[in-house]
């Protein structure tokens, strides 16, 4: 009981949190309110379930072995988030403007998680801190999964129904570009961090070599 307590507690806390995934949902139930938005709220929820499973499956024995796939994933992440808030910053429009971005799909939702370095660093830290080599392994492994993937689905919605909140709000054009280029700036800032990281790595190889 107490070690489904601490999964959860950690599930909830890393969940709820400001970061990628959140500022999304919460863009998205601005831009485009919450029904157009559940696929990728889902696809949020659902696909960093499996990227919990398969990162206990062996990933992480996969990039210790291979740490530079990490290191281009880690990049390839960077980049794309980058541009996601190229998207967030260009869709500040009208709520009736024809030439509006479409909401992202439960698919778009699913496969961002591999390219988000917050949910790496949650689903490494989760199977590092709640799971013991041995015969219990597995079980820990999908119970730290199903565990996430209940909490995932009200902690991340919060953030989609804040956002459905602010769209009445956010009927002026002007007000909703403000709103979209604060949260492609704010998206901008959660990724610095591991910009950092990345350009140190790079000094650091160019040093050696």
């Amino acid at each position: 009981m107490e070690y489904l307590l601490a999964v959860m507690l950690f599930a909830v806390s890393s969940s709820v949190t400001p970061g990628p995934n959140n500022i999304m949902v919460m863009t998205s139930g601005v831009n485009f309110g919450i029904k157009k938005s559940l696929p990728l709220l889902t696809g949020i929820c659902v696909g960093f379930t499996l990227m919990l499973l398969l990162v206990g499956l062996g990933f992480a024995q996969l990039f210790q072995v291979f740490p530079q796939l990490h290191f281009v994933i880690k990049c390839i992440g960077t980049v794309y988030l980058l541009y996601l808030a190229y998207l967030i910053a260009r869709s500040a429009g009208t709520l009736s403007s024809a030439s509006q971005a479409k909401p992202f799909t439960f698919m778009k939702g699913a496969l961002f998680q591999w390219v988000n370095a917050k949910a790496w660093v949650v689903a490494t830290g989760a199977i590092a801190a709640f799971t013991t080599v041995g015969t219990g392994f597995y079980s820990q492994n999908l119970t730290i999964a199903l565990t996430f993937f209940i909490v995932s689905f009200p902690c991340v919605g919060v953030w989609l129904l804040f956002g459905s909140m602010l769209k009445n709000l956010l009927q002026n054009e002007r007000k909703r570009r403000v709103f979209n280029y604060t949260m492609s700036g704010l998206l901008v800032l959660s990724v610095a961090p591991v910009i950092k990281e990345i350009l140190g790595q790079l000094s650091l190889t160019s040093t050696v070599t």
